[in-house]
């Protein structure tokens, strides 16, 4: 088994090969995607009251008329009280909120972009007493943080299942009302569907804890919900993770077997693209294979799949959380496989952070104007 990093220096050996890759149309369940670039969900708290203001909707048209195919947005909290933990964060419920994303969907696409929300419940990853909703408790599957062995939240009831499944699907059909292109559920990164899914949080003993398959039954009913609350071409995008926030070596599933009894209920119950997050999208994910966490995938499930992870650049995002640069990096390696459709869109984070041009950059042969990424760029709403 090979392990290439990217390149130093940004240009493939063809400049025109990133073109002609990456500029192809793809069809997302009734969706037409003008190419294959994703902007990643990256949250930026611009909105405050949860509102997304001009600010917001320019931030994301600028790069919709760069030539970024498909936009994620920054992750919006769902309307359960116990969704999220910042008042900047925007939601995805209540007039005013809904109306600012209308706003935001319209922007990009009068700017020929395509746009899905990204669908928010933090769980346990939530602080006791902090905003929008200071007296709403944390809550999950067993009211564990990663890494507690005693329980500091509430574990979830049945009622509050059945409530969070609700504002999930509330939340899906209002983007398909308001004018988005489909949604994606966030069920990565330790927050609460992962903890579901997670045996390291999921301490359940009811139908929804256990085996592997049991785990994924809260984030399938997530996914089933959505999908009839939504108009069945409207695509329905999951993402999901081995690491956690706060663990960054966890693994859902230690085999391609474990990661097929995970993934299987999610496919079935309704999920057209799968969005697996990975910090350096060029490591293989388990023994005896080249393919990373989306190229297994596409070979378990057969949905298309979103990979992503230091895209254009030689470091992972952690150490932009402290505050470091990075180098650019090559794109041969993901080039080559795109072309071996080990996956079909990539998702660029940092470096579409750090220039709203970088789209129109790479499919224009333009490298020699990309630069290195600047961590200050999280600081602003460029």
């Amino acid at each position: 088994m090979t392990v290439t990093a990217p390149e130093s220096g940004p240009a493939p050996e063809s400049a025109s090969r990133a073109a002609r890759i990456l500029s192809r149309p793809v069809v997302l369940n009734g969706l037409t995607v003008p190419n294959r670039i994703v902007m990643a969900p990256m949250t930026r708290m611009f909105s405050p009251g949860g509102v997304p203001g001009e600010d917001v909707s320019s931030y994301y048209a600028r790069r919709a008329a760069a030539g970024v195919g498909l936009i994620v947005t920054e992750g919006t909290y769902v309307g359960h009280e116990s969704a999220g933990e910042s008042s900047r964060v925007p939601r995805f419920h209540g007039e005013e909120q809904l109306a600012g994303w209308a706003r935001v969907a319209e922007a990009v696409h009068a700017a020929g972009g395509t746009i899905v929300p990204q669908l928010w419940h933090i769980g346990m990853v939530r602080r006791p007493g902090r905003p929008p909703f200071a007296d709403a408790p944390p809550v999950g599957p067993s009211g564990l943080r990663v890494g507690e062995s005693e329980a500091t939240g509430k574990a979830m009831t049945q009622q509050d299942v059945d409530d969070v499944i609700g504002a999930f699907a509330e939340a899906a059909a209002a983007a398909e009302r308001i004018g988005f292109d489909g949604v994606e559920l966030h069920g990565a990164h330790g927050y609460l569907l992962d903890q579901f899914l997670w045996a390291g949080t999921n301490r359940r003993t009811d139908a929804y804890g256990g085996d592997p398959v049991a785990r994924t039954k809260f984030a399938a009913e997530i996914v089933a919900a959505v999908r009839a609350a939504v108009s069945p071409e409207f695509p329905v995008l999951f993402r999901y993770s081995q690491w956690k926030q706060e663990a960054y070596d966890a693994r859902l599933a230690e085999t391609p077997e474990e990661l097929e009894a995970i993934l299987t209920p999610l496919a079935a119950a309704g999920v057209d693209v799968f969005h697996a997050s990975t910090r350096r999208y060029w490591l293989p994910e388990f023994e005896g294979s080249d393919l990373n966490l989306s190229g297994w995938t596409k070979k378990l499930t057969g949905k298309q799949v979103i990979t992503v992870g230091s895209v254009g650049l030689d470091g992972d995002f952690i150490k932009a959380f402290q505050g470091e640069g990075a180098a650019l990096g090559g794109l041969d390696n993901l080039l080559d496989r795109m072309e071996r459709d080990e996956f079909d869109l990539v998702a660029v984070g940092r470096a579409l952070l750090q220039d709203p041009e970088w789209a129109a950059k790479v499919l224009g042969d333009r490298f020699e104007e990309l630069k290195p990424y600047d961590a200050a760029a999280v600081k602003t709403l460029s």
